[in-house]
């Protein structure tokens, strides 16, 4: 799996460019939802039930953030919902672009870039956050040394030329009385990071919960440093579960039945985390079985974690994070919150 598969902030910017010209030229009624007459059984007076079809779209390859969705659609889910849902794969643009421009009503975000393309007035709205707290951490292998964040200095980070990963970087330094200017910074390209730790880098931001499983089936040991444990502020949503506002306003309902279903989805694989491993391997059978277990066991539990229910997001983890970018020039404005995030459509515990 290479890396810019898993890490949740590579250019953000550039699909931002491209997604205003699309909003301007598509004038905007939703493309990604039918509903067809209700056909009447002729053996008895109650009309078989239409589904809707709906498509959802990933950030990119499917993994184990997504289980859920596939979970929901094996188990029915979305039919009982009337959904006909189909789990789609992003195209050029990305899986935000899509869903802001009405391409699919539905997809894979995560909180950080939700809030720049808010502050831009691009209209994603988070409906529900697929993992509680943020399970991304910089990682190395062991033999390099890496035992807090001062230890980066000297040292040279595969990243993808974000302004967030030096940022980022800076900050949990700034904790450790470290010099984030002592970093040698090099661009993975596509590289995985097996590939380039082996090759000119010593660490890479990675989401523990893919790559790092993958270490452990490999048998390298990492220092697995996760940004969330040098500052509050980094403890955000990733990912998240987007729609826009067109779709909210025109269609709650969708919006309302979609949410019912992938909770179900969501909650099931929380409760069931070997079967639930079996859907996404039958369903995608090109990913690695044994990692695709291993993965789900580890990250089933921290899907809900300490929230009342799964999907759950709070306005202090949006204001904190979107404070942070806005601190570090990262955000052209503030946020507003209030605005970025709903947990009006999860279903009712």
């Amino acid at each position: 799996m290479k890396r810019m598969k898993m890490l949740s902030l590579g250019l953000i910017s550039l699909w931002l460019m491209a997604l205003t010209l699309t909003l301007t030229a598509c004038g905007g009624s939703p493309s990604t939802s039918q509903e067809a007459a209700p056909a009447t059984n002729t053996q008895t007076s109650t009309p078989a039930k239409e589904l809707k079809d709906v498509k959802v779209v990933l950030d990119w390859t499917p993994n184990t953030n997504h289980t859920g969705l596939y979970v929901a659609k094996d188990k029915g889910f979305y039919e009982k919902a009337g959904l006909n849902v189909q789990i789609i794969q992003p195209g050029s643009g990305g899986a935000d672009q899509m869903v802001a421009s009405n391409a699919a009503p539905f997809g894979i975000s995560y909180q950080e870039g939700v809030t720049q393309a808010r502050t831009q007035g691009v209209p994603l709205v988070s409906i529900a956050a697929v993992i509680q707290h943020n399970t991304s951490g910089f990682a190395a292998p062991v033999d390099r040394g890496i035992k807090s964040p001062k230890d980066f200095e000297g040292k040279k980070y595969g990243g993808w030329g974000s302004p967030v990963e030096e940022a980022v970087m800076k900050s949990i330094m700034d904790s450790d009385k470290g010099d984030v200017s002592k970093v040698k910074i090099v661009n993975m390209g596509n590289a995985d990071y097996f590939t380039a730790v082996k090759r000119d880098i010593d660490f890479a931001w990675i989401f523990y919960a893919w790559t790092g499983i993958e270490a452990q089936l490999r048998g390298e040991s990492l220092d697995m440093l996760y940004v969330k444990d040098y500052s509050k502020s980094l403890d955000y949503y990733t990912p998240v579960i987007v729609s826009n506002e067109q779709t909210i306003k025109n269609d709650p309902e969708l919006v309302k039945a979609f949410m019912n279903a992938t909770a179900q989805g969501y909650e099931y694989t929380i409760a069931h985390p070997d079967e639930a491993a079996d859907i996404l391997s039958k369903a995608v059978p090109e990913l690695d079985k044994k990692l695709v277990l291993a993965s789900q066991k580890w990250l089933s539990p921290r899907y809900q974690d300490d929230a009342a229910q799964w999907g759950v997001q709070k306005a202090e983890v949006w204001q904190n994070y979107s404070d942070w970018m806005y601190e570090r020039k990262l955000l052209s404005k503030p946020l507003e919150v209030d605005k970025a995030f709903t947990n009006d459509f999860l279903p009712k515990r």
